[in-house]
């Protein structure tokens, strides 16, 4: 069996003290790959480094995060201009709109998110969305882009039925990570409504995760968990639910 994660900050300074030991644990546990989606301009080198010892595992990708969305926007869209033609990318990543702590910036939001949004359309490369209390915002900026040719995932679902099938009209597919597993998540009703070629495997960590390690830090080796979930709402054995989800990756993207 293998799992491809789609999402996972395990560069972050949560693993500084056992990062190795965290990869080959996900490894172990029937991870195959692993993408590391781009926060902003201080994380970078930390995940480039990340991807560069683990290259067969660990996929990169370049973006602006919403919530480093500020006053200082466009020295952050200039840095990640600037990394663009220096990097081997998979992706163009997490971006989007955030407006859970702020709404201070949400016209600069939607600027750095369309923005990104156009340069992986001309790359024809996936986009990773990060929305937050924001998906009619999201679903706008969306709609607005002069190309409606859209490829990627929409991390982290946590919206309604009727806005995962808006998703999925617009060619997205589904992140489904730890909160499939908490007792007062909805998204067991999602993930058996939608097509089951829409839907891909996340983590999202340090957060999110999944139960029984609830209030834990999260790791990439707990999709595991996820898949488990999903094999049981799915009502399939758990090596089915890898070889789909991992398939649908492969749609998306070029690994």
């Amino acid at each position: 069996m293998s799992i491809i994660n789609t999402h996972s900050h395990v560069y972050d300074e949560a693993f500084d003290s056992d990062r190795d030991e965290v990869i080959q644990r996900a490894v172990s546990l029937g991870v195959g790959k692993i993408i590391l989606p781009d926060i902003d301009s201080s994380s970078r080198e930390r995940m480039f480094s990340v991807a560069n010892q683990y290259p067969d595992l660990c996929f990169p990708m370049l973006g602006v995060h919403p919530t480093s969305v500020n006053e200082n926007f466009q020295a952050e869209l200039d840095a990640f201009y600037a990394e663009l033609p220096k990097r081997t990318i998979v992706g163009i990543g997490e971006i989007g709109i955030d407006l859970y702590w702020d709404k201070t910036f949400l016209e600069e939001q939607i600027e750095v998110f369309s923005q990104q949004v156009e340069v992986a359309q001309k790359r024809n490369i996936p986009i990773v969305t990060h929305v937050r209390k924001a998906f009619n915002e999201t679903y706008k900026a969306l709609r607005d882009l002069p190309s409606q040719n859209f490829k990627g995932i929409f991390h982290c679902f946590s919206g309604s039925k009727e806005e995962a099938f808006k998703v999925i009209d617009m060619g997205f597919h589904i992140g489904i990570g730890g909160v499939l597993t908490f007792k007062t998540s909805h998204l067991d009703e999602i993930v058996k409504a939608i097509p089951r070629e829409k839907v891909v495997l996340e983590t999202d960590d340090p957060y999110l995760t999944p139960v029984p390690h609830r209030g834990e830090r999260n790791e990439p080796g707990y999709v595991a968990l996820v898949a488990e979930k999903l094999a049981s709402v799915w009502n399939c054995p758990v090596e089915e639910v890898a070889e789909i989800t991992s398939a649908n990756v492969l749609s998306i993207f070029t690994l």
